[in-house]
């Protein structure tokens, strides 16, 4: 495997990967909704001072992959564009808290659909603490699932682990643009700024620009003194905002982790990531972080990007070919 890892490529890709274009064209998306809202963003000269660190990062990934162009590298490459998303997925609040909140329209078509909030009263259905665990275990698992899928792909299935990658980190970006143009905050931000007791009574007030200075948050339900809860409270302050709840990427990225899982035929594979997808589905709702109307559309999307994006890579790669030559 060492040397597998480090043997020099015959032919190394000399532009940049598919992947890092499409985080290019992001890049460029955000800065086209920056320049129309930049009188009223808070933070705009941290955004700036982001991107530019994020093409320098890029490009000197890119350097170092010229010089030695090996798996190794490559594998860095696709790693460094992962771990921008956590730092893609705040930015996203930046922009869209400048937008009217639109929790209310959600929240009420929610209380159509159920009659109740599931959200808020999920935790009361089910209040025993070895609940709680497995509920956290499964939201805390989302960055470990990704992981797990796309180091199998790269060391048992080589030759589509650009694939892999192209499917995920371009789902991930799909999702962001959503984010950025649906100002949604989910219930754990939206029921603490209305009250509970409203939520309960099904008043849903318009909030309109409340959380461009708030961003206090509920502190999820369950057994506080559990050691996932814990983890998943560490997370929360680490990274979460007031933004990205429709639809759950959460539950989207992780359809489409179970599907690449499903492509490989892998029984381990496959029953290693399941229970942690069903969980994922559930306490995305049990810890106030989405509607379940944002779990739904969740599976929606998250099945349509998986067999779009599959459809779209051989064109993709195709041109990859091309820029070999």
């Amino acid at each position: 495997m060492k040397l597998t890892l480090f043997a020099i490529e015959k032919k190394p890709r000399k532009g940049l990967l598919t992947v890092e274009w499409i985080a290019m064209g992001y890049l460029l998306f955000t800065l086209v909704v920056m320049a129309l809202l930049w009188e009223e963003l808070p933070n705009r000269s941290l955004m700036i001072e982001g991107r530019v660190n994020f093409v320098v990062i890029t490009m000197a990934m890119w350097l170092v992959y010229r010089l030695v162009p090996c798996r190794l590298t490559l594998l860095f490459r696709v790693v460094v564009q992962m771990l921008f998303l956590s730092w893609w997925y705040p930015d996203t609040y930046e922009m869209n808290r400048c937008l009217p909140n639109l929790d209310h329209v959600f929240a009420g078509f929610e209380q159509q659909l159920f009659g109740c909030q599931p959200s808020l009263l999920f935790s009361q259905w089910v209040p025993w603490s070895w609940f709680s665990e497995i509920m956290c275990l499964g939201y805390v698992s989302y960055f470990p699932l990704m992981a797990l899928v796309c180091l199998y792909y790269f060391f048992k299935r080589y030759h589509e682990f650009q694939m892999t990658a192209f499917v995920l980190l371009t789902s991930f970006f799909v999702y962001y643009v959503i984010f950025v143009l649906v100002p949604v905050t989910g219930p754990q931000f939206y029921y603490l700024a209305v009250g509970t007791e409203k939520i309960a009574e099904g008043v849903f007030p318009h909030l309109g620009d409340w959380f461009l200075t708030h961003s206090e948050r509920m502190a999820a339900p369950g057994w506080a003194d559990g050691f996932f809860y814990h983890l998943l409270d560490i997370t929360h302050d680490a990274g979460e905002r007031p933004t990205a709840a429709f639809p759950s990427s959460h539950v989207g990225i992780t359809t489409v982790v179970m599907l690449l899982a499903w492509r490989t035929r892998s029984k381990a594979l496959i029953y290693t990531i399941l229970p942690f997808f069903i969980a994922m589905c559930l306490s995305t709702v049990y810890i106030y972080a989405h509607y379940a109307i944002d779990v739904i559309a969740g599976l929606v999307t998250g099945s349509a990007l998986y067999f779009l994006l599959m459809l779209v890579y051989p064109y993709m790669a195709t041109e990859a070919c091309r820029q070999k030559r």
